[in-house]
């Protein structure tokens, strides 16, 4: 049978190398009960940080902190209700309003507790952009710190990229350009701050982004192409079984009958059987099949990344 391994565009190698505090998995245990989505998005945010800060040569004590910040950048939506985290229709300007409250939120949260104080930052600032058009201060580019500016470009992108309940999914070189657009002037930066001309995102870390979302591009090719040729290697054991079945039920002598068979048997593998033969070759047909258009998809998407511009 074909393998149902999914591979995880956000790779977790590189978070096993950090042992997170036990208050904070307590209270990204408390995250997950309520909000599993959430959870997911919080790991994938952290992945991306920790991956940005390794482009960024960033030392690895602030790689740690960058990456435990990124951990707790959402935990302020333990405090927003359910109805509104997984309302599947889009959200009212007063349910709106409600989602921006969880920087405060978690900020809160952080502050009071002694051990999540330091790293108050992730939750606080990630949604302020660089112009002064952000939430919760609209702070501007001097006065946001580092680590919420990375972790703004790793939580835009996974939001952007993973299907939320009220938005479409979006393929990985759109929400690049998407996030590249924000790096970009915008209409409604502050009159007279001197950031008009900066964008929302950091141009530095959104290349950044790139580079890293290439990397993961090109291990995800490597592992689907290893993949595609073992199933055409399936497909030729099975086309070879195929032929030898064709000439056991078309043959007239007893002996050639049982020479085919015999011969059939000899190459298939455990839990294969002449019998059920058919619905497994039209399985490994399928996956060849699917796996390879994802190939192909895969190769074209990369070909549109490295052109892209910042």
């Amino acid at each position: 049978m074909p393998t149902n391994d999914v591979f995880e565009f956000y790779d977790q190698t590189y978070l096993k190398s950090y042992n997170l505090d036990k208050a904070i998995q307590y209270q990204l245990n408390l995250l997950d009960s309520l909000d599993v989505f959430t959870r997911k998005h919080c790991e994938n945010v952290a992945t991306i940080t920790c991956n940005l800060c390794k482009k960024l040569h960033c030392s690895t004590r602030f790689t740690e902190y960058c990456v435990t910040c990124a951990y707790l950048h959402d935990i302020g939506k333990l405090f927003i209700p359910s109805e509104i985290l997984q309302k599947p229709s889009k959200l009212t300007t007063e349910e709106y309003e409600k989602i921006k409250s969880h920087t405060t939120l978690g900020y809160k949260l952080c502050i009071k507790d002694k051990k999540l104080r330091p790293y108050y930052a992730g939750a606080y600032y990630h949604h302020e952009a660089l112009d002064g058009t952000g939430y919760p201060q609209g702070l501007l580019k001097k006065d946001i710190p580092l680590e919420a500016q990375i972790i703004r470009v790793a939580d835009e992108f996974d939001a952007i990229v993973n299907k939320r309940q009220y938005k479409s999914h979006v393929g990985i070189s759109d929400a690049l350009n998407i996030i590249i657009e924000n790096t970009k002037p915008s209409s409604n930066a502050l009159p007279g701050t001197g950031f008009t001309k900066t964008g929302k995102n950091n141009k530095l870390i959104v290349k950044k982004l790139i580079k890293v979302v290439i990397d993961d591009i090109e291990y995800e090719i490597s592992y689907t192409y290893d993949y595609v040729n073992h199933l055409k290697d399936e497909l030729k054991r099975f086309e070879k079984i195929e032929d030898l079945i064709n000439k056991m039920n078309s043959s007239t002598k007893e002996n050639d009958i049982i020479y085919y068979e015999q011969y059939a048997k000899m190459l298939l593998r455990a839990d294969e059987s002449i019998d059920n033969f058919p619905t497994l070759f039209q399985e490994f047909k399928d996956a060849y099949n699917k796996k390879n258009d994802v190939l192909n998809n895969l190769y074209n998407e990369i070909k549109i990344i490295k052109k892209l511009k910042v």
